[in-house]
């Protein structure tokens, strides 16, 4: 399919939802009432009139939703071709998927999802080749948006602890079962979060939660982690606490036990990055032993053997290194994998360590023993993404996935002792990666700095500036765009769009100091790359204003709440999803307080204040600008970014709106910051978004 010409009027109805509602251009919005409400920054006074929006138990807050949501459906109810677009997106969705396998015990363990399950199955195959279901998360719920948020075995495999959450939240209960017959054994453990289960032994499990909030369970302030062993066949009541508490107060906090079963390790940290490394040495009568305290590095536990503890860090290494160490001289750390000019990852499977580089977002395989010695460099399918190369010490058969953005993700079969590979399951998916191209290009942002892109299309577009495109990107938390397929993209592509993803700064593809320079006082870094990507688009005829749609989710929400109202003319859509939008309050809610290493608090300095405030969409949307159509996304159980950040900047913007782009605010029930959503909510969300953006760029109709 291709798109029919595009006309570049309003083409919008005048609507009305349900409810009190108030005239702004050719919109009946939902009234939304202001309540005076001033709070003081450094003798600064700030307005906050749309407090009231925070308190999610509020009856006058569920109104408002109520009525939002009704807005935003009859207006998207108007596109003529968006449920084409669903139907398009149900369709290429509905192929088998099936995950990569991995043994427990006596059992070989899959993922796997027929086509249009709400969420993917857990089974197993024993030693005859007799496969069943495991775990069916389609049965949690009526309507799948109970997910399957992690399992865990003992070393034997006989037993399992899985965690479930309800409605997307992160809140979530571990049910203890027997692996061999599946019975429930123990009494469900609840009020988890941010956790798993590390078995030790077939006694019990270490697991992390906080203490019930005060207040609303789903946007209440969170910052003392606990962790504590589950003895089987005890009552939760009775679980020990083992650290967390006034007396080691840490935002985020684990303990993992080392496959040897002799380790214990206690890794601590107070925001998103940096963390304390603690292990103990349970062959001996010791307490935790400090391997690296306070919050100026990263280091994380990765193998042992015997006396020697094998750790990835960026301690004198921005780029990472795998390091050795003695337990009993922790102090002294040798080099097994130096830094390189490339970023450093790693895993261990069938007695070898694989070092996994990333130069320019595209991955590259090395194969270590545990001596560092290289013993292969790992011919990969083409440039893209490879992860796993994971797996048990005794197994020789890994497994690793490779993908970009115009080849499906395939999985294949690695012999760790030949080194060689082969396909073990390619999905059917009906794309072509054949008619289409993914170029990498680079572009100057506005400090000089050279920013990567990916930019993704069919053969045979016209560089004559009329493409819809969608300009995607994150820019923050260390975290890498690396290249990945996508149904969605290959629906947005199929119908002639464009898909482009900067690897801007924030992000981790070139190591902390790329981090690092999208931090706190440098955070405009971001936005600066991201215009500059968009500008790039735009100067070389991919595209033009009128047919650019800017996206991205969390951090990634912030960075399109930030760049439409810093330049609103960039783009004719916007879709800040689930984001960090109202900078000065962020860490008011749940665990947002550890997010300050990137963003810095509005209570640290009247310099970091004035900055926050400075590039704050709740605070940055003015009268008497036009800006671009947008649609808001969030979810009603989001307790990781919670909804009022959307929900204000939702109001600031229907307010102050001065043109004929609609503001949209779509609200998801029974879902969570995106993990666990349902195969039907993802696919609902995304036929919204890309009818929503092909309509606000003029498109009528689709052409068959």
């Amino acid at each position: 399919m291709r798109f029919n010409s595009l006309i570049l009027s309003a083409g919008v109805a005048f609507l009305t939802s349900c409810g009190t509602q108030k005239m702004t251009n050719n919109f009946h919005y939902p009234e939304t009432k202001k309540v005076s409400h001033t709070d003081e920054y450094f003798g600064t006074k700030v307005e906050d009139p749309y407090r009231w929006l925070e308190d999610d138990r509020a009856e006058d807050t569920k109104d408002w939703v109520k009525r939002e949501v009704a807005f935003t459906n009859d207006y998207l109810a108007k596109i003529p071709f968006r449920e084409e677009i669903r139907a398009q997106l149900k369709d290429i969705w509905n192929y088998e998927k099936i995950g990569a396998p991995f043994k427990e015990g006596d059992f070989t363990y899959f993922y796997k999802n027929d086509g249009l399950q709400a969420q993917f199955v857990l089974y197993r195959t024993d030693k005859n080749g007799n496969t069943e279901v495991f775990l069916d998360p389609n049965k949690f719920s009526e309507k799948g948006t109970t997910s399957l948020a992690g399992v865990s075995f003992n070393k034997k495999g006989t037993l399992a602890a899985y965690s479930i959450s309800e409605g997307g939240s992160d809140w979530n209960k571990i049910i203890i079962i027997n692996a061999l017959t599946k019975e429930k054994i123990d009494e469900t453990i609840v009020d988890v979060k941010f956790s798993g289960a590390s078995w030790l032994g077939d006694e019990g499990f270490f697991y992390s939660s906080y203490d019930k909030p005060k207040g609303s369970e789903l946007s209440a302030k969170t910052d003392t982690h606990k962790v504590y062993f589950h003895q089987l066949g005890t009552k939760q009541s009775q679980d020990r606490l083992i650290i967390g508490g006034e007396n080691f107060k840490r935002r985020y906090m684990s303990i993992g036990v080392s496959d040897d079963e002799r380790f214990e390790i206690l890794n601590a940290s107070e925001a998103t990055n940096g963390n304390e490394l603690y292990i103990k040495d349970l062959s001996k009568k010791t307490d935790f032993v400090p391997v690296q305290k306070g919050y100026d590095f990263n280091t994380d536990f990765v193998d042992s053997k015997g006396d020697m503890i094998y750790a990835l860090t960026d301690k004198n290494a921005p780029n990472m290194r795998l390091v050795k160490f003695n337990i009993n001289n922790p102090d002294v750390w040798t080099d097994v994998i130096p830094e390189t000019e490339n970023v450093l990852s790693v895993s261990t499977g069938g007695g070898y360590i694989f070092a996994k580089y990333m130069k320019d977002a595209v991955t590259s395989v090395k194969q270590f023993d545990y001596d560092g010695k290289l013993i292969r460099d790992i011919q990969l399918p083409g440039i893209g993404t490879a992860n796993g190369f994971g797996g048990k010490e005794k197994e020789k058969d890994l497994y690793f996935s490779f993908t970009n953005y115009i080849t499906p993700g395939t999985i294949y079969k690695f012999n760790a002792d030949a080194g060689k590979s082969e396909v073990y399951q390619k999905p059917k998916v009906k794309f072509n990666p054949e008619d289409y191209v993914s170029e990498q290009v680079f572009f100057t942002s506005k400090d000089g700095t050279k920013i990567p892109m990916m930019i993704n299309y069919k053969k045979g577009i016209q560089l004559d500036g009329k493409n819809p495109t969608i300009l995607y990107s994150y820019g923050g938390f260390n975290i890498s765009l690396q290249p990945a397929f996508s149904v969605v993209n290959a629906i947005w592509m199929e119908n002639g769009g464009i898909y482009a993803v900067p690897n801007i700064r924030g992000g981790g593809e070139y190591g902390k100091k790329w981090h690092d320079a999208g931090t706190k006082m440098q955070k405009k870094n971001v936005f600066d790359d991201f215009i500059a990507a968009g500008e790039y688009l735009q100067r070389k005829g991919y595209t033009s204003k009128d047919f650019m749609a800017l996206s991205g989710r969390s951090n990634g929400g912030l960075l399109v709440g930030a760049t439409m109202t810093m330049r609103p003319d960039l783009a004719k859509v916007a879709f800040p999803g689930v984001g960090v939008l109202d900078m000065l309050r962020y860490n008011k809610f749940t665990a947002g307080a550890g997010w300050s290493y990137d963003y810095g608090t509005a209570e640290d300095s009247r310099e970091m204040f004035e900055y926050l405030k400075s590039y704050s969409p709740v605070h940055q949307v003015r009268k008497g600008v036009c800006y671009p159509s947008t649609m808001i996304i969030t979810s009603d159980h989001d307790d990781r970014v919670v909804p009022a950040h959307s929900f204000k900047f939702g109001a600031e913007l229907q307010e102050k709106q001065s043109c004929n782009n609609p503001v949209l605010v779509r609200i998801e029930t029974n879902a969570g910051h995106g993990a666990g959503r349902s195969t039907d909510q993802v696919i609902g969300e995304n036929a919204d978004l890309l009818s929503f953006a092909l309509y606000e760029m003029g498109l009528k109709n689709l052409k068959k």
